[in-house]
């Protein structure tokens, strides 16, 4: 039995590594099109999950998708509340060192998002792309790592993955010292997600934040758009 966790252990690592190496390499270097990088992410953090959890039985990624109490739900509304808050607050702090103009140019060059189709791009990172992202980070590896004895293990290396999943993404948006603050932030906000799942046992309650946080990084999308104005 102990020969088989351990099997077990080293496959998810195995399916996590291949599977960030898969999603970075086609973020940063190949740089389809948003609807074809989209169908990656789906068949990487997805559906060979969800594969997986056929050939090895000790896997389960059903109990995680069972439904919490309203007041989980609420405690973490209120808590993704305070995250669009926090993240919109410091986009208007720091938006002087931000390079806007490059980072509209690499999200039309590089992925496709212009203007004309951030909206629908925005609706689906707020809801399916993070529930993608919380099913893989948060289901497959920390909550199936913790149930197989690995719970310091499993917040480190599934937030470690998270963050160094998003370098890919983020690699030329912002100058180093904002690119190291906003890895250190992915790796703390993976280690909360963590937290907020590890007695409920289900992935609601950091989706629920994971959410909101697009929501408001779309806000910011929104506004260097031009599709809201924000005068402040």
């Amino acid at each position: 039995m102990q020969k088989n966790y351990k099997k077990t252990i080293n496959a998810i690592i195995l399916i996590t590594i291949l599977s960030v190496i898969i999603m970075s390499l086609i973020d940063g270097v190949i740089k389809p099109g948003y609807v074809y990088k989209s169908l990656a992410k789906i068949l990487m953090f997805l559906i060979v999950p969800i594969g997986y959890t056929y050939y090895n039985d000790s896997v389960s990624l059903k109990d995680q998708l069972k439904l919490g109490t309203k007041k989980e739900f609420f405690i973490s509304f209120s808590l993704g509340l305070g995250v669009y808050t926090f993240i919109l607050a410091a986009y208007f702090v720091l938006r002087s060192f931000l390079d806007l103009g490059s980072i509209i140019e690499t999200l039309n060059k590089d992925v496709g998002v212009a203007k004309e189709n951030f909206l629908f791009v925005a609706l689906y990172i707020s809801f399916i792309n993070s529930f993608i992202e919380e099913f893989f980070f948060r289901g497959l590896l920390f909550l199936n790592l913790k149930n197989l004895g690995k719970r310091s293990f499993a917040y480190v290396f599934s937030a470690l993955a998270f963050a160094i999943y998003h370098v890919a993404i983020m690699g030329t948006w912002f100058s180093l010292p904002l690119f190291m603050l906003a890895l250190i932030g992915l790796f703390i906000g993976g280690l909360i997600f963590n937290y907020l799942n590890s007695k409920t046992k289900n992935i609601y309650n950091s989706y629920i934040v994971h959410m909101m946080a697009n929501f408001a990084i779309n806000t910011v999308g929104m506004i260097m758009f031009g599709l809201l104005n924000f005068n402040l």
